[in-house]
């Protein structure tokens, strides 16, 4: 039942890094000029007594993962304030295992404990969402998995299978009620690729924001070197594929957008598009609308529209919108709402045919929510949180693992590629995006493969330590 290389969690240590983006980000309604991300050192022991120590990070997005009218100091400060209770709980968690078995028990009741005392105690103050505290555990998680394969001395993605795990898939899914599908005796390793690719195509984001051609240059650009309209970053970095953040509330606007994109796209021999309409829509009509003009009116855009992203509101369970209309014209991928593998069994059940996976949801849900999607035929993609230094790791590793529609989503080189500065000394591949793709082959050695002690990055000092 128990294995010798089962590990357990002996002391915690949380930084917080802020960071600058170049330019604005739009996220939702909101704008985003900064980022703060939380990294975690994570030390285990296993049951023969062998130490190691596992490193996770993840932005704390917080327009995001909380929309609302909250000031965001307010709510960044409040995921701060949750990260330092979660690192209290995770140095006394006592539960010893393989970090697949670990982050689930703690996910299924930890965390979730957490979550309520923590907005139990900011009685009157908006409640913390899910996917806020989801994002917040993260960090936590993927050191977890890191520290493993450290402790083991094998690249993680080699330890999802019967050699290292106590546990088959049954443990933590159940199939759909119309799907022949039985996870007793099957492992993660059986649904993830088995010689995952060290390039991948790279997915540019063209945010609500960016400029398109000069006429929407406003004068107050970065001058710092890195390109600032469409054309100029494809040119610069070979781009293949676009995805293009929409309004969700402006039918006229977001039409237009997709058109002038897509023609940027065609003339400068972009192979792919991708819709965000950012979880605004309520009426599925309103993308059908938009799908049906674009393909009377543009039929090659249309036809480079690859899949739809998270048009609807992100809790499912509340807004139990029929999708149906949408995906019988473009694979609709569900993305914020994907939280865990029930939440996607509901999204298929509304009819949603694919899961844009996250690591910022923890590692342990995007390894069981590729396992559950895979079995019940739908399909992966990869998407960013805008993932820089080391976050941008194991965000690359889960796309070439998990084998996606086509690719990964990163966009930290658009954003704020100085922060990455001493991370893309040792794997200029990750940080650069050549002949429109990223280059994993820097990656080696055990855990993620961060090659931490030759990245010469100085952290500031802890904001909190515990079991040290």
């Amino acid at each position: 039942m128990f294995k010798p290389t089962d590990v357990r969690v002996t002391a915690v240590s949380v930084y917080f890094l802020p960071i600058q983006t170049r330019v604005p980000l739009k996220f939702g309604p909101e704008i985003t000029t900064g980022v703060t991300c939380a990294r975690v050192a994570l030390d285990v022991v296993d049951r023969r007594g062998h130490k190691a120590t596992g490193w996770g990070e993840t932005p704390l997005s917080v327009q995001w993962v909380w929309p609302s009218a909250l000031p965001y100091a307010t709510r960044l400060e409040a995921m701060r304030q949750f990260c330092l209770r979660l690192a209290q709980r995770w140095a006394c968690y006592p539960n010893a295992g393989h970090p697949l078995e670990i982050g689930y028990d703690f996910h299924e009741t930890e965390l979730a404990a957490a979550q309520q005392a923590f907005n139990a105690a900011r009685s009157g103050l908006e409640p913390m969402p899910w996917l806020a505290a989801l994002v917040c555990c993260s960090a936590f998680d993927l050191a977890l998995h890191d520290a493993f394969g450290q402790v083991v001395g094998l690249p993680i993605y080699q330890t999802y299978g019967p050699g290292w795990m106590n546990r088959d898939l049954s443990a933590f899914l159940s199939p759909a009620e119309d799907a022949s599908v039985d996870f007793r005796g099957r492992y993660p390793m059986e649904f993830l690729t088995a010689e995952p690719p060290q390039r991948l195509i790279a997915w540019h984001l063209v945010g609500g924001l960016d400029p398109l051609d000069h006429g929407e240059l406003t004068g107050d650009e970065p001058k710092d070197g890195y390109p600032v309209l469409l054309e100029d970053w494809i040119e610069r970095d070979g781009l293949k594929c676009l995805k293009v953040k929409l309004r969700g509330t402006d039918r006229s606007w977001d039409y237009g957008r997709l058109v002038r994109v897509g023609q940027m796209a065609v003339a400068r021999s972009v192979d792919w598009l991708s819709a965000d309409f950012n979880c605004t829509v309520t009426d599925p009509n309103y993308v059908v609308e938009i799908l049906d003009t674009l393909r009377d009116e543009h039929p090659r855009i249309y036809g480079m529209v690859l899949y739809v992203e998270q048009p609807f509101p992100y809790e499912l369970s509340e807004h139990r919108i029929d999708a149906h209309a949408v995906a019988a014209r473009k694979p609709l991928f569900l993305d914020e709402s994907a939280h865990d593998w029930r939440q996607i069994r509901l999204g298929r059940e509304l009819g949603w045919t694919g899961v844009a996976l996250k690591t910022c949801k923890t590692q342990t849900g995007a390894i069981l929510s590729a396992c559950w999607a895979r079995a019940h035929g739908m399909t992966l993609m990869v998407q960013d949180l805008t993932n820089p230094m080391i976050a941008q790791i194991p965000h690359l590793l889960l796309a070439a693992n998990a084998g996606t529609i086509m690719g990964v989503e990163t966009n930290s080189m658009q954003f704020y590629p100085e922060a990455s500065k001493p991370e893309a000394a040792v794997h200029p591949g990750l940080f650069k995006r050549q002949e429109g793709q990223v280059d994993l082959s820097s990656l080696r050695g055990p855990g993620f493969g961060y090659r931490l002690d030759e990245i010469h990055r100085e952290l500031p000092p802890a904001a909190e330590q515990f079991g040290h």
